[in-house]
């Protein structure tokens, strides 16, 4: 009979999406107050496969991700995902949101996203949180799945995913 396992801590991570640089400045501070030191912190780019964030955040939006430092448990993404929308929330301007936080975690096999959203692929966890994977580890790189989001989807990410997946392979190295 199998018995339960350890798990493995993982690699938080953010995708920031926003329009100026003082929301993701004002966003990033926040972050960090949350789970502390940014590790890697990789370059801009343009949210350009769709308009949905328009309305709400305006135009010419750019999409950032960040990863912390500090490992955490797998289960934490659901108070992670509580804590992104309350700083969503607090940095809202009168149009609504000026900044979008996609939090989920990294380890050597995949990627998950937290998501308050059901869908046939996701996950339930719990306090209305669902996990929805969007890329598993294979021939060296995270290959997204048709569900993924289409930027995520497109490869423009892969070198940075690549970047904060080797310093969590090195965060869990044992120490010689």
């Amino acid at each position: 009979m199998a018995q339960p396992q350890n798990v493995d801590p993982v690699k938080l991570l953010v995708g920031i999406l926003w329009a100026t640089q003082e929301t993701l400045l004002d966003a990033t501070k926040l972050l960090i107050q949350n789970w502390g030191e940014i590790d890697f912190a990789g370059p801009d780019h343009p949210f350009d496969i769709t308009d949905y964030y328009e309305p709400e955040m305006g135009k010419n939006l750019k999409r950032r991700l960040v990863s912390f430092h500090n490992l955490v448990f797998p289960d934490s993404i659901v108070g992670a995902k509580h804590a992104c929308n309350a700083m969503e929330d607090r940095l809202a301007g009168p149009q609504g949101r000026v900044v979008n936080l996609d939090v989920g975690y990294l380890d050597h096999n995949k990627i998950v996203l937290a998501s308050f959203k059901g869908a046939g692929q996701k996950i339930y966890m719990k306090d209305g949180v669902w996990a929805d994977l969007v890329a598993r580890y294979r021939a060296g790189r995270y290959m997204p799945f048709e569900w993924t989001f289409p930027d995520f989807r497109d490869g423009r990410f892969d070198p940075e995913l690549l970047q904060i997946r080797r310093a969590y392979l090195l965060q869990r190295k044992p120490a010689k």
